[in-house]
């Protein structure tokens, strides 16, 4: 990702439990799951990047802040602000939830 176009976020991120439905697996490095801001029955996905801090991982069930990064593209536009809960899938199969704790950046 070259910084252009990218709208930048601290954000908490929450796994699901496997008991919730969620992955099995931890999360380790780069992790490109899908993000949806429009509802279950919805398609529509945003793309974002959750990189972990190094030696870092996100177990199910468990929470971590991070930096993250959404490509731009006019269906975000307006869906990034202090407190915004999304949807972060993998296809269509929710594993987690993700809460913007500050827009760090519009653009770079």
């Amino acid at each position: 990702m070259d910084g252009r176009d990218v709208i930048r976020v601290r954000a908490m991120v929450r796994l699901l439990s496997v008991a919730e439905g969620g992955r099995a697996t931890p999360v380790r490095g780069s992790y490109r799951p899908n993000h949806n801001f429009f509802g279950p029955d919805n398609r529509e996905m945003a793309t974002g990047f959750i990189d972990l801090p190094v030696g870092a991982e996100l177990k199910p069930g468990d929470s971590i802040e991070v930096p993250m990064a959404f490509w731009r593209w006019s269906g975000l536009d307006g869906q990034l602000y202090p407190g915004r809960e999304w949807r972060i899938q993998e296809g269509a199969k929710l594993v987690g939830w993700g809460t913007v704790i500050q827009v760090l950046s519009e653009r770079l």
